[in-house]
């Protein structure tokens, strides 16, 4: 229901509009500006990624100032010595318009962060992206070894997807995911999605311990399964810091800060801007928990 609602244009236009909705959205984004996302940052005690949200533009021109954004993100990063990071839609970038101005646009966001000495993820659309999105990557890849990729533990593909990536040397994201796809190419059970989720994970903590070229990111809430695939890493003597975790802003940030004190490297995903509605709807799809909190937000 969530994830079609995502989807809706006429609810989109309404629900931004409604004070609950807005304060329920409070929970998972600090705000809707660079400065709130930033000034969430310095205060969380963790490394951080940002995302703009918004996508599927409708311009070169609304491309070209999402890239202007994010250059000056990452300017205002380094000169504040901040532990942050960036992470990219390519249809923010144009690609739905232009496959080359998108990729432009792409290559100069990695020089910058090369220059700052940052990273720059490239965040995994809907399935309808998922070729261009990785055959632009590994492009972007051979020119930028300080670029990364999200994969998605509910498709079939991804698999394959990862052996290829890990061949290449790569830093990988491994999420769920949070789009709506058919039975015919994506686990539709939480079990199954879990259960590859975790598999994926253990592929690729076997590339870290051969000397793979890889960074790895999980990018999950699930604490029983965090703990499980710590437990893989620590039977193959791997350390605590050969995997990062990855939350987003205020969901379990108690289990953020249990994890980074016990040794963990943990990093928090952090959204901003005025296109939140698509992305909520999917964050509520995800737990059972945060449609409990907003709720609490229409009744409170």
């Amino acid at each position: 229901m969530f994830l079609a609602a995502s989807e809706s244009r006429w609810l989109r236009e309404r629900a931004v509009k409604v004070p609950f909705v807005r304060r329920a959205v409070r929970k998972f984004m600090p705000g809707e500006t660079i400065d709130d996302a930033l000034t969430a940052s310095r205060e969380l005690g963790v490394g951080t990624v940002l995302t703009r949200l918004g996508e599927n533009l409708k311009s070169a021109g609304e491309a070209e100032g999402v890239a202007r954004h994010y250059l000056e993100v990452l300017d205002r990063v380094a000169a504040e010595k901040l532990d942050v990071e960036i992470s990219v839609k390519l249809t923010q970038l144009g690609l739905d318009f232009s496959r080359e101005e998108c990729e432009r646009h792409l290559h100069e966001l990695a020089e910058r962060a090369r220059s700052h000495g940052n990273w720059l993820w490239v965040d995994m659309e809907s399935t309808a992206y998922t070729d261009v999105t990785l055959d632009i990557y590994r492009r972007l890849r051979g020119t930028f070894p300080n670029t990364g990729l999200c994969v998605q533990s509910y498709l079939y593909r991804t698999a394959a997807d990862v052996e290829s990536l890990v061949s290449l040397g790569s830093g990988i994201r491994l999420v769920k995911g949070a789009y709506a796809e058919p039975a015919t190419i994506a686990y539709q059970r939480r079990q199954e999605v879990d259960s590859n989720f975790v598999a994926l994970a253990v592929s690729l903590l076997e590339a870290v311990r051969a000397g793979r070229n890889v960074r790895v990111g999980l990018g999950t809430h699930d604490v029983r399964l965090i703990e499980q695939i710590a437990e893989h890493a620590a039977a193959m003597g791997l350390p605590k810091t050969s995997f990062e975790i990855e939350m987003l802003y205020g969901i379990r940030m108690d289990q953020q800060r249990r994890l980074a004190g016990e040794g963990y490297l943990v990093r928090d995903l952090i959204a901003y801007g005025e296109a939140w509605y698509p992305w909520y709807m999917r964050r509520l799809a995800e737990r059972p928990a945060n449609v409990i909190f907003a709720l609490r937000q229409i009744i409170g």
